[in-house]
């Protein structure tokens, strides 16, 4: 992240106090909802059952665009919001999600496997059918509650982030209640511009590279096609930033350190499940951490100077708040691959990611189990930041 994020360019929206950015992680942003769930119920203890929603500026990418997606579809409705989302994730199935049809022999070789997955993958450009998630977000998702909460004031705005295969540019969507291209910026690689948002941006969002197909957009009068918004996302932090945001709370889904997860194979050369979980936890994870430990530093180093010479500076101090999983996603998900679609471990035995492929089944696993766990956990690291998270809300130093 760089200085710029930090900017103030006088564009941005004046009323907006806190920001709720969520980070990708396909089934693994179940964790999101736990903590979300937590953070409703202490301030229903402080506001009442009819406490008002908590954040003007919602950002989600990838798996967490949809989650954001849905809180801003019943924003409207204050703290109920949370709920709701809880209740979705909890009637969620695998087949709500994708599908993968595969014959039970392909399991039996790896070859074979590889060759039908290949074809799938030349076919529809990717290895899973996503139209069952089209299908689930149409029924889910009111694009009609989102101009509601927008109209109401319940919101200011909500963006969700992709990366364009086709320019390489990473773009952030956002929609307001008064769409204003003027605000759009354009950054090396980054760029963002203002429009309604559809079921077709969250699909382009969440479409995780290889394994669900892009999605077509319209930006700067053309056609070009998106993939996940995790993909080339330098700065997960900035579009909150550029959106006038003064707090910010971004719950990611990774984990700090993986060391060690991939079990007793892990002295020898790692397998195909080790390397695909390393590879989709660089997608999805290396650079939240980064992003918030810089604006941490560069706000401190703002508050030290003093105030007259601040006043003259275009930077401004960003409070960020991050929350991720205490314990390790990969490991729960181990626990539970069983319980993956028939086709799907077919696919994983067949190509010999199996065995360690916790962390490839933590983004497929869209089952309750799993999400309960999730959720549980997430639940438990909220709590174990009560101080933090109330104090966020509140907007006073912890």
């Amino acid at each position: 992240m760089g200085l710029e994020t930090m900017m103030q360019t006088g564009e941005a929206p004046t009323r907006p106090g806190a920001a709720l950015v969520l980070m990708g992680g396909g089934a693994r942003t179940a964790y999101q909802v736990g903590v979300l769930q937590a953070l409703a119920s202490m301030l229903r203890l402080q506001a009442g059952p009819a406490g008002a929603f908590p954040f003007q500026v919602l950002v989600g990418t990838s798996a967490g665009a949809l989650n954001a997606a849905y809180l801003a579809s019943a924003a409207s409705e204050g703290l109920q919001a949370f709920d709701k989302l809880s209740a979705f994730w909890a009637r969620l199935r695998c087949e709500d999600v994708y599908d993968l049809q595969l014959p039970i022999w392909v399991r039996f070789s790896r070859l074979v496997a590889a060759v039908r997955l290949w074809g799938q993958a030349r076919r529809a450009g990717a290895i899973l059918d996503t139209m069952p998630l089209v299908d689930t977000l149409h029924r889910a998702v009111s694009l009609e509650g989102i101009e509601q909460a927008l109209a109401c004031g319940a919101i200011d705005t909500l963006a969700v982030t992709a990366s364009s295969y086709t320019s390489g540019v990473h773009w952030t969507f956002c929609h307001t209640a008064h769409d204003r291209t003027h605000l759009s910026w354009n950054r090396p690689g980054r760029r963002a511009e203002f429009q309604p948002l559809t079921i077709e941006h969250l699909m382009a969002s969440s479409a995780i590279p290889f394994l669900f197909p892009a999605t077509p957009l319209w930006v700067d009068g053309r056609r070009e096609f998106f993939g996940d918004g995790s993909m080339r996302q330098v700065s997960p932090l900035s579009p909150a930033m550029h959106l006038g945001a003064q707090r910010i709370l971004v719950v990611g889904a990774g984990q700090p350190e993986r060391a060690g997860l991939a079990g007793p194979a892990a002295a020898g050369a790692p397998n195909m499940g080790a390397i695909a979980g390393h590879a989709m936890a660089s997608v999805f994870h290396d650079t939240l951490q980064a992003d918030v430990e810089q604006a941490q530093r560069v706000t401190r180093e703002l508050q030290q100077l003093p105030r007259e010479v601040a006043a003259l500076l275009p930077f401004r101090g960003v409070e960020v708040l991050a929350v991720q999983p205490s314990q390790s996603l990969d490991a729960i998900a181990q626990d539970h691959v069983h319980l993956l679609p028939a086709s799907v471990r077919r696919a994983l035995g067949g190509l010999g990611t199996r065995r360690g492929g916790g962390a490839v089944a933590s983004y497929l696993l869209f089952e309750p189990a799993f999400v309960r766990a999730l959720m549980a956990l997430g639940e438990q690291d909220a709590y174990a930041r009560k101080g933090e998270l109330l104090a966020f809300v509140e907007g006073r130093a912890a």
